[in-house]
C-alpha cells in the first residue's frame, strides 16, 4: 500500500440500492462534504428515488468531473461502482451497509471523522486489477473486480471442459463450472466453493472448480499475467458466464473463453491504518486474542 496525500474536491455519490438507510446515510455525507467546501455530486442511480428533489449527474459527467467516488451500500454497490467509475481511474471509496463488506472500509459510526480525515488526505490506497473475458475472442468490455464464474446454468448439472493456460493443457474436467478469482474476489465466491485466501496486494490468479466430479481437483493459483482459457466440451450445455454475479452471458457447445487480466486498475480508498488482516479477523470472525498456555 502507498500512502496518498492528494484532497478531494470533487466527490460523487453512488448506491445502486436505494433505501431509507441509504437515504440517510446520503444526506450525512453530503452535509459532512458541503460544510468544508467540497462539491458534491449525485449519481443518476438515485433516480429510483422518486422524492429526491436534487440534481443528479449522468456517469460520463461524474467520469470527466470527480475526483473520488464514495460507493454507499454493501460490497455489490462498490463491485457496481468499480465497473462503472474506478475502471475510468477514478478512486473508489466504500461506505459499508451491507453484511460483511470486505471492500466497503467505512462504518456509519465513524462515518464523520472518517471523511474529513480522507478528504483531507489522510488516507492509503492499494490499487486492485480487473480480470476481462473474451467469448470466441471477440472483445465486448467484459470485466470483473471479483471473479469471473462459468456455470452449468441448471441444478446438478455437470458441465465438461477442458483447461489451457498460455497454451499449456492443464485438465479436462466435469464440474457444475468453474471460479476465475482476482485475489479481491478471493474474500468471495471463490473462498465460498473451498478457494485459498489471497493477499490483494499479489498479482496471482485463482482457478476454483465448483463441485468436480474428480475428488483429485484442487483450486489452482497461478500468475496473474497468464492467460486462461476454457473450451466447453458439452453438446447439451445451457452453461453462462457470469462477471461478479452481475453480467449474465450464455455460452454455446465449443464456446472458448479467454480470461486475463485487464489493463486497467482500481484505486481502492482506505482510512489511514487499514490492515487486510484485521478485515479478516472481523469479517471472518478470525481469533481476536493470542491465548497463552
Amino acid at each position: 500500500m502507498v500512502k496518498q496525500r492528494k484532497q478531494f474536491k470533487t466527490i460523487a455519490l453512488f448506491s445502486s440500492k436505494i433505501n431509507k438507510s441509504t437515504l440517510k446515510i446520503t444526506s450525512q455525507i453530503e452535509e459532512v462534504l458541503q460544510n468544508i467546501g467540497v462539491k458534491v455530486l449525485l449519481s443518476n442511480s438515485y433516480t429510483s428515488n422518486g422524492s429526491r428533489k436534487k440534481t443528479l449527474f449522468s456517469d460520463r459527467y461524474i467520469i470527466n468531473k470527480a475526483d473520488l467516488v464514495i460507493a454507499i451500500g454493501g460490497d455489490g454497490t462498490l463491485l457496481s461502482s468499480a465497473r462503472v467509475f474506478g475502471s475510468k481511474n477514478l478512486p473508489i471509496l466504500g461506505v459499508n451497509l451491507g453484511n460483511i463488506g470486505f471492500l466497503t472500509d467505512i462504518n456509519p459510526v465513524n462515518l464523520t471523522s472518517s471523511l474529513l480525515d480522507i478528504v483531507t488526505g489522510k488516507y492509503t490506497m492499494d490499487e486492485r486489477f480487473f480480470l476481462k473475458s473474451l467469448i470466441n475472442k471477440k472483445d465486448e468490455n467484459n470485466i470483473a473486480l471479483n471473479e469471473i464464474v462459468i456455470h452449468s446454468g441448471a441444478v446438478a448439472q455437470l458441465i465438461e471442459y477442458e483447461l489451457f493456460i498460455d497454451e499449456d493443457f492443464v485438465y479436462r474436467q466435469k464440474a457444475d463450472g468453474l471460479i476465475v478469482s482476482s485475489p479481491t474476489g478471493s474474500t468471495a465466491y471463490s473462498m465460498s466453493a473451498g478457494g485459498p485466501i489471497i493477499h490483494p496486494s499479489l498479482d496471482s490468479v485463482n482457478i476454483v472448480p465448483m463441485s468436480p466430479q474428480s475428488l483429485n481437483t484442487r483450486s489452482l493459483v497461478i500468475d496473474s499475467r497468464k492467460t486462461i482459457k476454457i473450451r466447453l466440451l458439452s453438446k447439451k450445455t445451457k452453461a453462462k458466464l457470469s462477471l461478479d454475479s452481475h453480467n449474465i452471458l450464455p455460452l454455446r457447445y465449443h464456446d472458448e473463453i479467454s480470461i486475463s487480466q485487464a489493463n486497467s486498475k482500481l484505486q481502492l480508498i482506505h482510512p489511514e491504518g487499514h490492515s487486510f488482516y484485521d478485515a479478516c479477523r472481523n469479517k471472518l470472525n478470525w481469533s481476536s486474542e493470542i491465548k497463552e498456555d
